[in-house]
């Protein structure tokens, strides 16, 4: 339902599975062009919060502007760039709130953007390049690669090896994946490279690869 300005919540009932696969994703020309939007998920727009992939093309600057509740950014491909430096694709960066910075890309870059979403606690400036990743083995023939967690909520990397079946299990708090690269499957579907999928409390799957395949992973947050 619409509220009295016209504008409708995308993608808020966190009770039901969501997938949102590239051929489903629809782009939008943002105000500070050159960059585009991909909005997956979004409250009213008094709250800031929003899920989105974002699109620099060469050259793009965005203007200065600050994160009252944080800004989490995984850079799926390119380089990314602010003040605090450059950023190359795999690396992860948790602005907090109260944040600001003046983003751009030389070259252009493909984000995954989170807004508005850290809990007032959660106070911590984070940077992990590629180069600065800490992998351990998982279950199975996993690796993982933590990159934040915070009361109870959680965010990593998850390398798959060809072949993987992962066991059963619930997810508490519910989970919320992108598929890096690869294709990540379940009993219910097939979700190829730059697939955004979020999963509610309690809900349940076993999955599988048959091929190598990273996902971005967050648990507990919903």
């Amino acid at each position: 339902m619409n509220n009295a300005d016209g504008f409708e919540p995308i993608n808020m009932d966190l009770s039901r599975v969501v997938v949102a696969r590239p051929q489903d994703q629809r782009w939008q020309q943002a105000p500070q062009a050159p960059i585009e939007r991909c909005v997956l998920e979004r409250e009213a727009p008094e709250s800031g919060h929003a899920t989105s992939f974002v699109r620099y093309l060469p050259g793009a600057r965005f203007p200065v502007h600050s994160h009252p509740l944080g800004e989490e950014i995984f850079v799926l491909d390119g380089v990314f760039s602010d003040d605090s430096g450059d950023y190359p694709a795999g690396s992860y960066i948790r602005n907090p709130p109260g944040s600001s910075h003046a983003p751009y890309s030389d070259q252009g870059c493909l984000l995954f953007v989170k807004l508005h979403q850290f809990a007032v606690s959660d106070t911590a400036t984070v940077r992990i390049r590629p180069d600065q990743q800490d992998w351990r083995a998982g279950i199975g023939g996993l690796r993982v690669c933590p990159l934040h967690e915070h009361q109870g909520a959680s965010t990593a990397l998850v390398f798959w090896p060809a072949g993987e079946v992962f066991q059963p299990h619930q997810h508490w708090g519910g989970e919320e994946i992108v598929v890096i690269r690869g294709c990540f499957r379940d009993e219910h579907g097939d979700y190829p490279q730059h697939t955004w999928l979020r999963s509610p409390h309690l809900s349940r799957h076993h999955p599988f690869v048959d091929q190598e395949t990273l996902i971005l992973v967050k648990v507990g947050h919903l």
